[in-house]
């Protein structure tokens, strides 16, 4: 499916490749916890007796953050501007009818919204709406965005954003979150092409593309082997607009990017020993796809659909084993990954590697020495052997 994407030039200006979403009109709040679809299809109330995001810190690296929206109040801890503004918040050289905080709020509340009115019943609700909030407005500056997530208490970073050229410090920083224990998630982009976009396509990033409500996958996902799992991202209703009250619709491997991050979060509350690989390995191991796509026996990971689309609850409660510490995806080199390599991509971590020129001379050198060794030995004794059956070397009795 295609879909419009009115907020291109505003969320483009304020973070480089964000994963754009739409704005549909505003919707009364109670008609936007109706169209809220992820929460009934995740059967969310289940979901929340056993796991609510509760003691988890989610980073969110996006655009700003509208910490005053009604649906979000009070979730927000911590964070710090890697935004190039003095505020980091949209307020900076922009026309007044641009505003960089809607991403970052629209993430915001699919992880964490606690909605509002009587017992938090409209609004946006969010997957782990006990989860706290790290606001992290970030541009161009994501890897150092990330370390600081990492050194300040971040279970789980959320990154709604790609970049099609990587700076030389975005893997690595990732690699230092996953080493650390924390559960990195990134969007794989709208273009609708083959083309890997980074952060996903680092090794240890959780690669996130959309899917509807019937859980075919968007056309508009970059469809790469960067795709590791899909999550709900078309028409989901979100905490965006002019004001404190304001909600709009997003399309976009963006909002599913964040569907993951609570998931992982609820995870983390549930399990907070298992590594982010077994974390992922959950999620992979309950993932589902459609019917018709099941019956094609796709060989998974599939560049279309990943491992399939996440599945909460089972993650949640099925026993399942806690598995290899790098679990399932792609894993940074030098933590010898379960899987190094996917078919098609550049080679990575290799277990066994040929051998330079210079240990080969050396090892090849080595044997060389050894067999001359043992000729002379041989030579050796051949000859004290002959010594002795020679009439000058005989005992006489």
């Amino acid at each position: 499916m295609r879909v419009t994407r009115t907020l291109r030039a505003t969320v483009g200006a304020a973070l480089t490749g964000a994963l754009l979403i739409t704005a549909s009109g505003t919707a009364s709040a109670d008609q936007t916890r109706k169209d809220l679809w992820p929460l009934e299809a995740f059967g969310a109330q289940q979901l929340w007796q056993q796991a609510t995001g509760k003691g988890i810190t989610v980073a969110v690296l996006d655009s700003g953050f509208r910490k005053t929206h009604q649906d979000l109040t009070g979730q927000f801890t911590g964070g710090a501007n890697f935004a190039n503004t003095a505020a980091g918040d949209g307020s900076d050289d922009l026309a007044p009818h641009e505003d960089i905080r809607d991403h970052g709020t629209a993430m915001a509340s699919i992880i964490a919204g606690h909605g509002h009115g009587s017992q938090g019943s409209d609004g946006v609700k969010g997957l782990a709406p006990d989860a706290k909030i790290m606001p992290i407005p970030q541009y161009k500056n994501g890897a150092a965005a990330t370390r600081y997530a990492v050194d300040h208490g971040a279970d789980v970073i959320n990154m709604s954003y790609t970049e099609s050229t990587p700076s030389a410090d975005t893997c690595p920083a990732i690699h230092y979150a996953v080493e650390k224990g924390v559960v990195v998630v990134a969007g794989v982009g709208n273009d609708g092409l083959p083309k890997k976009k980074f952060p996903a396509a680092c090794p240890g990033a959780i690669g996130v593309g959309s899917v509807d409500e019937y859980g075919e996958a968007d056309d508009d996902n970059n469809s790469t082997s960067a795709v590791d799992l899909l999550a709900p991202g078309v028409k989901i209703p979100v905490a965006m607009g002019k004001s404190d009250s304001d909600y709009r619709t997003a399309d976009g491997s963006s909002a599913a990017t964040a569907y993951v991050s609570a998931a992982a979060a609820l995870l983390k509350q549930k399990y907070p020993d298992l590594t982010p690989g077994q974390i992922a390995n959950r999620l992979v191991k309950t993932a589902g796809l459609p019917q018709a796509e099941k019956d094609k026996h796709l060989k998974l990971p599939d560049a279309h659909y990943g491992h399939g689309y996440i599945q909460p609850g089972p993650a949640l409660r099925r026993t399942i084993a806690a598995g290899p510490a790098e679990g399932p995806l792609p894993m940074p080199e030098g933590k010898a990954p379960q899987k190094a390599v996917r078919p098609g991509d550049d080679k990575g971590y290799d277990p066994d590697p040929p051998m330079g020129g210079k240990q080969a001379v050396m090892l090849y050198g080595g044997i060389g020495v050894g067999v001359l060794l043992v000729i002379g030995v041989i030579i050796g004794i051949v000859a004290a052997t002959r010594r002795r059956n020679s009439p000058s070397h005989q005992t006489w009795s």
